[in-house]
């Protein structure tokens, strides 16, 4: 009589070492949502105590303490946005693990009917043939589920890998402690997020997890007519996962949220222009360009039509400084800059530039902070 349990276990060890892919209710994706949950709110106080600094102080020192806050909350807002994209990816994953899972049963309760359905036959040596034919049928099938999936599994681990190098801001050092153990919460619950959806999604994050916190790289300052030395003045854009905004990446290397496709477009623009000469009244992207000339250039471009002189540019809504987003301008009574994210702006100096955000500027009367496009 031939061994029925011999020819079904190379199916079975495939089944039983597969895992069900099923994720419990607070389990790997729900702890990346929460935490990024967390780290939104961080985010929020952070807002609110930037806006409470600028009312209580002002000058120089103000003004750095605001632009590394300001890039503070950029590198916040990559973490939750990473983190919601890893649950995403978490669960994807999951899904095509319970779903090979359930062939993979199916495929072995297919061969056990099989069997049974053969009965006495199984003793003949037609019967013998027949069912070892069926074994090896059954098992090709299984393992080309196991291979199916393996291939999606690669995609999804592409995309962890993706979303694993941070981009380069400026370290963390001096940040609250809860941001930073905000950001190590994230990455730790990330590096063990596939534990319970089985052993054939192991291999998803261990490519993933190599870097925990965003990397130092420091930006150009200056005030107009400040040489600074810039990256590549280019930036790349695609529409933010929630539709709210348009996600830019900046020279630098890090990843900010215009509040529309106008302003974007005005961000890379006037980053198109960097390296211009500063020209009294130039208009000339390359060729030469003032403060005014600059923004009135970049938001040409997006398809919006504001003043020439750089006082009458303060247009559109106030912002306050823990509001900014990236297509705002900074306004002074005979300057104007325009924010690109990330605690920067870029300028009109000698040449064009990019420059950490600012309230001073040669002692000119600051007008404030506004939004063209709102």
């Amino acid at each position: 009589m031939i061994d029925l349990d011999a020819l079904a276990k190379p199916i079975f060890d495939l089944l039983s070492s597969f895992g069900s892919g099923v994720l419990p209710t607070g389990g790997p994706s729900d702890a990346l949502r929460s935490t990024s949950s967390a780290v939104d709110q961080i985010h929020q106080l952070g807002r609110d105590s930037i806006n409470s600094m600028n009312t209580a102080w002002d000058g120089q020192a103000a003004d750095a303490a605001t632009a590394k806050a300001l890039r503070v909350q950029t590198s916040a807002a990559t973490i939750s946005d990473r983190g919601n994209d890893m649950a995403t990816v978490v669960n994807q994953a999951a899904a095509e693990i319970e779903t090979g899972q359930k062939e993979l049963t199916g495929i072995a309760q297919s061969f056990v009917n099989t069997a049974a359905s053969a009965g006495p036959a199984l003793a003949t040596p037609a019967g013998m043939t027949m069912i070892v034919g069926s074994a090896i049928d059954h098992l090709g099938q299984a393992l080309n589920v196991v291979g199916r999936v393996r291939n999606e599994l690669t995609t999804q681990t592409s995309s962890m890998t993706e979303l694993t190098p941070a981009p380069s801001t400026p370290s963390l050092s001096g940040v609250p402690t809860t941001t930073t153990a905000g950001a190590q919460q994230l990455m730790s619950t990330a590096s063990s997020a596939l534990s319970g959806a089985g052993s054939m999604a192991s291999s998803l994050m261990s490519t993933a997890m190599s870097t925990a916190m965003p990397s130092t790289t420091n930006t150009s300052t200056g005030t107009q007519g400040t040489q600074g030395t810039q990256k590549s003045p280019t930036g790349s854009s695609s529409m933010s996962a929630d539709g709210k905004g348009v996600k830019i990446t900046l020279p630098d290397g890090s990843q900010v949220e215009a509040p529309n496709e106008k302003a974007a477009t005005a961000v890379k623009s006037a980053i198109s222009a960097v390296g211009t000469p500063y020209v009294w009244g130039g208009n000339t992207p390359g060729a030469g360009l003032d403060c005014s000339g600059l923004t009135k250039y970049a938001y040409g471009e997006a398809g919006v039509d504001i003043p020439r002189l750089a006082a009458d540019q303060a247009t559109g809504s106030p912002v306050s400084p823990g509001d900014l987003m990236p297509g705002d301008l900074a306004i002074w009574d005979g300057h104007v800059a325009m924010v690109i994210g990330n605690g920067q702006f870029v300028e009109a100096g000698d040449p064009v530039q990019i420059s950490s955000i600012r309230t001073e500027n040669s002692g000119m009367g600051f007008y404030g902070f506004y939004r063209p496009t709102a």
